[in-house]
Formats: C-alpha cells, structure tokens, sequence
C-alpha cells in the first residue's frame, strides 16, 4: 500500500464524501474512488459503506484508521527528520497534553530554544494516549502526559502536579457557598473528553452512569472562552485559568461533600536520550 492511498484514506474518513475529497486533495474523484479499492483489495476488507450523501468507515475501516495515522505520522517524521538533518545537527521532538503545555511547559521550552541554538526543536499537541503511542513509534523523543509509560527502556518522571477546579463566570454562579455532587449532575456541565489520569477518570463518576452531556470538546484550552461567555460550569486545571481566576472573569466553587483528586503528569523519554534530560535539568 502506498503513501497516497494510505492519505486518500485517511481524509475519505474525515470528509465521508468522494467528490469532497478529490477536491481538497486535487485529485479526480476516480483517482480516490481507485485508491480506496486498492486498499481493500490489499486488506481484503470493506473498509467504507455507503450512506444517504456519502461514506461511513465499517468496523474493518475504523480499526484501519489507527494504523493508516500511525503509518502516516511515521512517513511524515521520517521526512521531517531528513530535513531537519540537513540543516540542524540535532533535533528534539516533543509532544505534551494541551493543559501541561499551557499551565507549565512554556517557559521550559522557551528556555531550552534560547540555549540550544544547534537543535531543532518540534512541538506536538496531543491527547496522551496518542503522545505515548507517537514515543513509542519513535515519532517523539519526549512527551509530557497525564499517564506513565511503564515500559522497559523508558523513564517516566513526575514532571508537575495541579489542581482540579470548578469554574464557572461570575455572572452564572449558582453557587457561591459551594456545590454538592448531586447539584453538578442538574447543572448545565460543559464536559471536556480529555484524560487527566485517575483525576480525570474521577470527574465521570460524579455523574449517573451513560450521564448525556449537551456539550463535549476535547481541548481543554478551547473550553476557557466558553466559560467565560457564560455558558456552564466545568472543572479545568487551576494554572490554566490563574489569569482569568485573578482578573475576576472567573469564579472558582468549592466543592462541599466530595474532594477533588491532584493532577500529576509526566515527563516520558527513553532511557539514555541525552537531549531529552538536558530538556529537565
């Protein structure tokens, strides 16, 4: 299976429409439609069905999916890579969760791009699962994440530690005194899909089980506009909001019978990468 086919795939599954994907990829919609037949011949499997006004991935399809992106990633690094070479003696690839990135990263980063003016230095935003997976494909050197890698031939370091808090815009607070469990279920709870770890995995039990969210997103840096428009309540680190928290355009809620787990994240390379250590020292 070749490069273009495996891309061609990749954004089929995006747009669920040939003609709109010919033309985002400047390709006759033929092309796409040969494309994908090739890669069916190859795994043997259908990976799209049609429905009223395009596609959808079959299960064969979405379990591709995973692999087409891992392969894809893996080719567009390894160009990267050779580029990268060609100009700069060393390089360092680093992934990190929006939050760490916003709340603590920044200045490390900063700090490492002003004294290391022979490496190139590559920043990914990413959800964690998918950092760890990128370091392990090799796709990354270092990756900032809410979960250990507990794997033989990396090192997983504490790398910060923050507070979960509720908040919420002055101007809706329902709950100046404080918020029990079974009033966050009744209240209008913007849920950001994104894994804190065990912190993260706690905020879903304090909803009923199959709880229906009437607003999800999976960036957490995205959520902060909403909040401060009004819209709802949610928990978001507490350094990611210190800003708005300090200038009032927040509120944070204190929570009266139940207790909020620490945030921890981690710092995951492999062992003996020397450029990843120089990163934390």
């Amino acid at each position: 299976m070749n490069s273009e086919s495996i891309r061609t795939f990749i954004m089929l599954s995006k747009l669920k429409n040939f003609t709109r994907t010919a033309e985002r990829m400047y390709v006759a919609q033929s092309t796409v439609t040969n494309r994908i037949a090739e890669l069916e011949n190859e795994t043997g499997q259908k990976l799209f069905v049609r429905k009223q006004g395009g596609v959808e991935l079959t299960e064969e399809g979405q379990l591709f999916l995973s692999y087409a992106q891992r392969i894809n990633e893996l080719e567009e690094s390894f160009v990267r890579e050779v580029n990268s070479a060609a100009r700069y003696e060393k390089q360092l690839r680093v992934g990190a969760i929006n939050a760490v990135y916003e709340g603590s990263l920044y200045p490390l980063l900063r700090g490492f791009f002003q004294n290391h003016a022979d490496v190139a230095l590559k920043i990914v935003l990413g959800h964690s699962l998918d950092l760890l997976q990128m370091l392990q494909d090799n796709v990354l050197d270092v990756a900032f994440s809410y979960l250990p890698l507990k794997k033989t031939g990396f090192v997983s370091r504490k790398f910060s530690s923050d507070k979960l808090v509720l908040a919420a815009a002055p101007s809706i607070n329902r709950y100046a005194r404080g918020i029990r469990k079974e009033e966050l279920a009744a209240c209008e709870y913007l849920m950001c899909n994104f894994a804190f770890g065990e912190a993260g995995e706690f905020i879903r039990t304090l909803f009923p089980p199959r709880h229906a969210f009437r607003f999800e997103i999976d960036n957490s840096g995205k959520l902060i506009e909403y909040l401060l428009d009004g819209l709802g309540y949610s928990f978001l680190p507490q350094k990611m909001v210190e800003k708005e928290i300090g200038q009032g355009k927040l509120a944070v809620i204190r929570p009266i019978d139940f207790s909020v787990p620490e945030i921890v994240s981690y710092c995951v390379y492999r062992r003996g990468n020397g450029l990843a250590e120089s990163l934390l020292r």
